[in-house]
C-alpha cells in the first residue's frame, strides 16, 4: 500500500537552503539509539559521549533515503549540542559509502550512524538527547525525523589501575576512531547486535622513537617475537576482582602474517589466550591476545590490583603483539556492549601514527611527559604506566 505524504511545513534552513519548506516529522523509518551513551573525560581534557544511531528504511515505495543532516540535543530543545552535516555523515555511517557520495538508505537496509559529541569544556552532561534528521526521499517529497530521544546515562565511568606495567605505549583503534575494527565493528549472534569494544583499543609496545621493533630489524615482515618491544610485557589486573573466564594454550601466529576470519564471533575464537576480570557487577574487564603458557589465573580465583596476570603476547586474533583491553556489560565477547572507563593516572605523550611505529613518515620524539588523572586515552595516542 502507497503511503500518504502529508502536510508539508517549515524546516531548518540547514537542510534545505535559505528558503524551503519540508514535511512534518514522519520520517518512513525506524530509528532508535541501542545503547545509551556515557559521558567521559578523553585525553584531549574534554567531556564526550560516543553511541550509534540505527536508521532502517521501512517502504519499498519510497526508494532510496538520503540524510541531509542532522542535529543533535541536549536539554536545551532549542540549540543543537552538535550538527553533522551530509558530508560528516558519510564519514560516519557503515555500510560507508562509495568516495565523495552521499549516505543512501536503500528500502528495506539499515544505516549505523556513528556519533561522537564533544561537549562545550566546562559544561555538564545532558540528561537526554534528541535528534532531528532531515531525507531526501528518490521517491516523493522530502521526509523529517524528529525525536528518538534518549537519556544519558549518569553513571560514572569506572575508574581503572593500569593493565600493564611500566613502558610506553600506543592506544591504537582507540576512543573517537568509527572506522576502527573496535568501535566500528558491529557483532551479530543468536539474535542480538551489540558492539563489545565500542571503547576498546590495542596497547602497541613503542620505544623512545616511537618505533614498535627494536632497532637492527631490517625485515619487519620477517620479524619475530623477540623483535617486538612490548612482547612478554607483564599483564596486570585493572583492580581487586573475580576471574570470570581465562584461557591458555592457544598457537601465536608469526607477526604481520595474514589472518584468516575467526570461526565464530566467540571470546575463544576472537581473543586466542585471554582473561576476564569482573571489577564490578555487570561490569568486565578483558585482556586477549595473550602469551601461550602465561595464564597466571583460573576462573573463580579472586586477584588484586596490580596482581600479574600473564604477558603479552600474538594469540587469537591479531597481527602483531599488542594487549587487547576492553570494559563490557558482560562476561562473554559475544552478547556484550562496550563500556567507557577512565585510568586513575598515566603519563601522555601525544599522537602518534601507524606508520611512525614503523619508521615510515617524519619522525615521532617523545615530547615532555603530561601526568594525566581520570582520562580515558582517545585514539592513537602514546600513554606510559608507572
Amino acid at each position: 500500500m502507497k503511503r500518504r505524504y502529508e502536510t508539508l511545513a517549515l524546516v531548518a534552513s540547514l537542510f534545505w537552503g535559505s528558503t524551503v519548506v519540508a514535511q512534518q516529522p514522519l520520517a518512513p523509518v525506524e530509528a532508535r539509539v541501542p545503547f545509551a551513551p556515557t559521558a567521559f573525560t578523553g585525553t584531549d581534557g574534554l567531556n564526550h559521549l560516543a553511541y550509534e544511531l540505527d536508521i532502517t528504511n521501512i517502504y519499498g515505495d519510497t526508494g532510496a533515503l538520503k540524510p541531509q543532516g542532522l542535529d543533535v540535543y541536549g536539554d536545551d530543545a532549542s540549540v543543537p549540542l552538535a550538527s553533522f552535516s551530509a558530508g560528516e555523515l558519510a564519514g560516519m555511517t557503515r555500510p560507508a559509502p562509495a568516495e565523495h557520495a552521499p549516505v543512501s538508505i536503500e528500502s528495506g537496509k539499515r544505516a549505523v550512524i556513528y556519533v561522537w559529541i564533544t561537549l562545550p569544556k566546562g559544561s555538564l552532561s545532558p540528561h537526554m538527547l534528541r535528534h532531528r534528521m532531515a531525507f531526501a526521499a528518490e521517491k516523493g517529497k522530502p521526509e523529517l525525523l524528529d525525536g528518538v530521544s534518549v537519556p544519558v546515562n549518569t553513571t560514572a565511568p569506572l575508574t581503572l589501575g593500569a593493565p600493564l606495567r611500566g613502558g610506553l605505549w600506543l592506544a591504537h583503534e582507540g576512543p573517537g576512531n568509527a572506522h576502527s575494527h573496535h568501535w566500528g565493528s558491529l557483532v551479530a549472534v543468536n539474535g542480538m547486535v551489540t558492539i563489545p569494544q565500542r571503547y576498546a583499543f590495542d596497547l602497541v609496545g613503542i620505544d623512545r622513537q616511537g618505533h614498535a621493533m627494536h632497532a637492527g630489524v631490517k625485515d619487519i615482515g620477517h620479524s619475530r617475537y623477540v623483535d617486538w618491544i612490548g612482547y612478554g610485557a607483564d599483564v596486570i589486573a585493572v583492580a581487586d576482582g573475580v576471574i570470570s573466564d581465562a584461557h591458555d594454550g592457544e598457537q601465536e601466529h608469526a607477526p604481520l602474517s595474514p589472518q584468516g576470519e575467526p570461526d565464530s564471533l566467540t571470546t575463544r575464537a576472537v581473543f586466542g589466550n585471554y582473561v576476564v576480570l569482573q571489577v564490578a557487577p555487570s561490569v568486565f574487564a578483558s585482556y586477549a591476545h595473550l602469551q601461550r603458557g602465561s595464564v597466571k589465573v583460573h576462573a573463580g580465583d579472586h586477584v588484586t590490583r596490580g596482581q600479574l596476570l600473564g604477558h603479552l603476547g600474538q594469540s587469537g586474533g591479531s597481527s602483531a603483539p599488542h594487549l587487547h583491553f576492553q570494559l563490557s556489560n558482560a562476561a562473554t565477547f559475544e552478547g556484550s556492549e562496550g563500556l567507557p572507563f577512565v585510568f586513575d593516572r598515566f603519563d601522555f605523550f601525544g599522537p602518534e601514527s601507524e606508520a611512525q611505529l614503523f619508521g615510515q613518515g617524519g619522525p615521532w620524539t617523545a615530547p615532555p611527559a603530561q601526568h594525566r588523572q581520570a582520562q580515558l586515552p582517545l585514539n592513537d595516542v602514546v600513554i606510559g604506566f608507572p
